[in-house]
């Protein structure tokens, strides 16, 4: 106690109502406020402002200094994401086939596309209908096919809806001149055969081609069962719109154009039967 006082600025009086406890928490706490505002530093004043510490990323500093390289040099080509495959600006194409290998012939079967032609207004008009294009290859061995001999026969729109509605004990004939209206018809006969098998499994693809600009007179057949021509007739229905381009016409139609034209009253075409 005498310590303290000794350290301590002149002792207050004490108040004649105050217990020596109290008195001496009361000069407690008086010492302690000249600690805290010294000038030896024992502890810092709660008066003084305090020193705000700060913490440098120096990872963020290298990234400042990567922007601000960039920025300086904006010559510099600067890394692109890679593009994907197919994203070149145009729509990637693709070749599709069917093929049925037997003993003694192969059939493969392929879809060709229809033409458009651009016209002045921007739009397409359908030029040409695509077809189903049939490939005959002769074997030349067990399981080696002779396609540099093949004989080749195009499928029409109409001549696809034929073979789709054949029936299992139905028959049909295609007859073909490449050069029919110029001045070589009648030198090229192509006569493509579809008849059923005695045993009513499937039909028989036989394919003769005259042709006497070269001298070549030949005949390849194939067997083809049930499921075979089921899997055919079924590519025949999927590919059939898309021969005829109507998946074209689909693909540009917009709601907002058909509204378009049922509020302006425009008849599209001539007149529609059920507006009569």
């Amino acid at each position: 106690m005498l310590r303290l006082h000794l350290l301590s600025s002149p002792a207050t009086a004490q108040k004649p109502n105050q217990n020596p406890s109290q008195f001496l928490s009361s000069q407690l706490l008086s010492r302690a406020r000249v600690f805290s505002t010294n000038t030896f530093g024992f502890a810092p004043s709660p008066i003084l402002s305090r020193k705000r510490l700060s913490l440098k990323c120096r990872q963020s500093e290298y990234f400042d200094q990567q922007r601000t390289s960039t920025a300086a040099s904006p010559n510099k080509p600067s890394p692109s994401p890679p593009t994907p495959a197919g994203a070149t600006g145009m729509a990637p194409r693709f070749y599709v086939g069917h093929s049925i290998y037997k003993g003694k012939a192969a059939l493969t079967v392929e879809p060709k596309a229809p033409e458009f032609t651009p016209l002045d207004s921007g739009a397409f008009k359908l030029s040409r209908e695509g077809f189903v294009l049939l490939q005959f290859a002769p074997a030349a061995g067990v399981r080696v096919y002779d396609w540099s001999r093949k004989q080749v026969f195009s499928l029409s729109v109409t001549e696809i809806g034929s073979l789709v509605s054949l029936g299992s004990k139905e028959s049909l004939e295609f007859f073909h001149d490449p050069f029919k209206g110029k001045s070589d018809e009648g030198k090229v006969r192509k006569v493509l055969k579809v008849e059923p098998l005695p045993d009513g499994s499937g039909h028989f693809f036989n394919l003769s081609v005259q042709n006497k600009l070269i001298n070549l007179d030949e005949s390849i057949y194939i067997p083809i069962t049930r499921a075979e021509f089921a899997v055919l007739k079924s590519a025949f229905n999927f590919i059939l719109p898309y021969i005829l381009g109507w998946h074209a016409y689909a693909n540009s139609i917009k709601p907002e154009d058909s509204s378009r034209a049922n509020n302006s009253g425009l008849k599209y075409g001539g007149d529609f039967e059920w507006s009569r």
